[in-house]
């Protein structure tokens, strides 16, 4: 168990520190924040997961994480325009949009996965 939680640590580092490298060389600096964290540690998780539990486990894994991406687009395009079109502070706004995110992410699952 440790060693797979130090595995997890060490490739997780590894990836996040090379699209922080990535990310740093690109401009303008906008655009790099596209390589943040959490693509990379999605990455990071994926290989692990294919070592570990197989190709065809990584491949649901895979599908849900494309799912939750394209709800949070949804989410965020909603929060985004909401903002925008009646100037309302981002914790109002985002909290309450939540729900538009977790519709998107269940109609996905239904969708897709279900």
């Amino acid at each position: 168990m440790l060693k797979g939680i130090l595995l997890r640590f060490l490739t997780g580092g590894i990836v996040v520190s090379a699209f922080a490298v990535l990310g740093a060389l690109l401009k303008p600096k906008s655009f790099a924040g596209l390589f943040g964290a959490a693509p990379s540690v999605a990455l990071a998780t994926l290989g692990l997961t294919v070592a570990t539990q197989g190709r065809s486990y990584a491949a649901t894994e895979a599908r849900s994480m494309a799912g939750g991406a394209v709800a949070f687009f949804v989410y965020a395009s909603c929060a985004s325009w909401v903002m925008m079109r009646y100037q309302l502070r981002a914790l109002v706004t985002t909290t309450i949009l939540i729900v538009i995110w977790l519709a998107a992410a269940f109609a996905f699952w239904l969708i897709v996965l279900g």
